[in-house]
């Protein structure tokens, strides 16, 4: 399994340079909207394990970023605690903070564990969320991922 993840990052290095992803210097994944998650509720991802389009009736803005809920309910729980709600990584593809980059998710890709949840790429050529459960050492991806967050966060790719 080892040799599948380090193929797959490498792999990953060269599907960095053929493909295009909006990627930025922020530690949000939002595009010019300034919608997270792609207006998915992050309530709905932490405390229910669902992917759910949120509603632009239920909004919140936290750190100058908005978020879409489901209900009023869900927009109040978000509203008592946002810090709680902010998915791993500013919302890009844990699997490629794992291998240096960032790249836009498919927001129905995730994963909730250890009250966090963390969002992958998927697209014809790779599904990460299936690469991150393959190598079956979560601690361990998210302890590389952590230390390359830390540099993510703060610079261009």
């Amino acid at each position: 399994m080892k040799n599948l993840v380090k193929t797959t990052v490498l792999g990953l290095a060269l599907l960095m340079s053929t493909m295009i992803f909006a990627q930025d210097n922020k530690a949000n994944n939002i595009d010019n909207s300034n919608i997270a998650l792609q207006g998915y509720s992050p309530v709905s991802y932490l405390d229910l394990g669902l992917a759910q389009v949120g509603n632009k009736n239920f909004k919140s803005e936290y750190n100058k970023v908005n978020y879409y809920f489901t209900s009023a309910e869900q927009k109040a729980t978000f509203d008592k605690n946002p810090a709680k709600y902010m998915p791993e990584f500013g919302g890009f593809c844990a699997f490629g903070i794992y291998a240096g980059a960032k790249f836009r998710v498919d927001p129905n890709k995730f994963i909730v564990e250890d009250g966090k949840y963390y969002l992958y790429l998927n697209n014809v050529e790779l599904d990460a969320k299936q690469l991150w459960l393959a190598e079956n050492n979560h601690d361990k991806l998210k302890s590389v991922a952590d230390k390359n967050w830390e540099k993510l966060s703060k610079t261009h790719n």
